[in-house]
């Protein structure tokens, strides 16, 4: 099983950018899909981004297309969402989670889990 945690989160402008870090310990990362999701305060857990297992799919929501951009380190063990152009809607609790068929597509076929705890972004502005 799959353990994960996210960081990098925290307190930025408009238009300023923000690294996101989710550390993966122990189970299958490398053959896992990677997503991150979202969820504001009052509002339902949406999906932000998600990359296949090798990395060579990336899948976003069309509210971030353009300005984030995730990816996959299996050798590190470790995922990552560069947001920038961050605007005062994407404030929320980020969470990662593992997509166990590998996909990493916002579909009713994945199987996220896995989820970390979150990671506060807020931008003010």
């Amino acid at each position: 099983q799959v353990r994960l945690a996210e960081s990098g989160g925290g307190l930025v402008q408009a238009g300023g950018s923000l690294r996101l870090s989710c550390v993966a310990s122990a189970g299958t990362f490398s053959r896992s899909g990677l997503g991150w999701f979202r969820q504001a305060l009052g509002k339902e857990r949406e999906f932000v981004a998600g990359i296949n297992w090798s990395g060579d799919n990336r899948y976003y929501a069309d509210s971030v297309k353009d300005r984030f951009t995730i990816s996959k380190d299996n050798a590190k063990g470790t995922g990552y969402l560069q947001m920038n152009t961050l605007q005062p809607e994407d404030t929320a609790l980020y969470y990662c989670a593992v997509d166990r068929k590998g996909a990493g597509r916002n579909s009713m076929d994945a199987d996220w889990g896995s989820w970390g705890q979150g990671t506060q972004v807020t931008v003010s502005s």
